[in-house]
């Protein structure tokens, strides 16, 4: 019987080895767990609860309802999962107190207008502290290079637009509306001087530039669960979710393979593919990874102890 680890006992080196340091620090990795359908439900718990101690993002995605295959789907999945208004009001409180203003007790999550709250608790005008504040927008925002141009663009939009939050209008909900793609016609916020839509060939720089901008905000980083057992069915079984055809699967685990060897570029990430046992399947006759020998050979097992278990290895079968 293939060996497998406890779903705890994995956690565990989870929260050791990457939560609690590496990934904190900056560091990203990509893991494939092997799972039972029975045990997700355990798993993604167990995973949201960790992140909600040690102030991760924590985000899930299905391949039954998204285009896995698709990296714009990924994006815009993860960013309907984000509070990218809370994430600018961390970034504002976060640059104000470098700048040596009082923040404390200021809470990011509150109604009110942040750069009020700011003003007020340092006994300054409002219009003083926009235009110091603003400044530090343009050069620890705009100009940071870890992001793509406009999505740079975007969150400096979004800081800025949030001094209209007491005035009960926003004027940033086309950006919003953008990322999470109610809206993806550029049309729409060629206004704030974004150029550039989020499709295929995009996609992926915004994904790291999302990932980036959520350390940057303050987190210590995100936890994404992309559960992908779907793009593993050989028939349609015609049940209203999504179904992938073999060059649809492909595409999947191009997506994936480009992940892995460009994991440098995923700031701050722990990125678990949970998959079933179909996703083992070595022949080139159904959906699993033998249809694509680049993802396999990242993943496989290179050596495998008959009664031990590698709990850190690219792959683990859960139990």
């Amino acid at each position: 019987m293939t060996n497998r680890i406890p779903l705890r006992d994995w956690l565990q080196h989870i929260d050791d080895e990457y939560l609690s340091a590496f990934i904190r620090d900056g560091g990203a990795s990509i893991k494939f767990a092997v799972t039972k359908d029975e045990l997700k439900p355990a798993l993604n718990e167990a995973v949201a609860e960790r992140c909600r101690k040690l102030d991760y993002i924590f985000a899930t995605l299905d391949a039954a309802t998204l285009r896995a295959h698709m990296p714009q789907d990924l994006f815009f999945g993860l960013a309907r999962q984000i509070d990218w208004r809370l994430l600018a009001r961390r970034l504002i409180l976060r640059l104000a107190g470098d700048k040596d203003y009082n923040v404390e007790g200021i809470d990011p999550g509150a109604s009110g207008n942040v750069f009020a709250a700011v003003a007020d608790r340092n006994a300054i005008e409002v219009p003083f502290f926009l235009q110091d504040i603003r400044r530090e927008i343009q050069e620890r925002v705009s100009k940071d290079r870890g992001m793509a141009r406009d999505f740079r663009v975007a969150m400096s939009q979004l800081c800025r637009t949030e001094n209209t939050r007491d005035r009960g209008e926003y004027d940033g909900q086309p950006v919003l509306d953008w990322l999470t793609g109610a809206n993806t016609r550029v049309s729409s916020v060629r206004t704030f001087s974004i150029y550039t839509g989020i499709n295929r060939t995009t996609a992926r720089y915004f994904i790291e530039s999302a990932l980036h901008w959520i350390r940057l905000a303050g987190y210590a980083g995100t936890v994404v669960l992309l559960d992908n057992s779907r793009v593993t069915l050989a028939r349609n079984p015609r049940d209203g979710k999504r179904y992938y055809t073999r060059a649809m699967t492909v595409d999947h685990y191009e997506l994936l393979r480009q992940f892995i060897d460009d994991i440098d570029r995923l700031s701050g990430t722990l990125l678990v593919v949970v998959a079933n046992s179909e996703f083992l399947d070595d022949s080139s006759q159904f959906r699993g990874y033998g249809i694509y020998d680049a993802l396999r050979t990242r993943v496989m097992d290179d050596v495998r102890d008959r009664n031990l278990v590698n709990p850190i290895a690219s792959l683990v079968r859960l139990s």
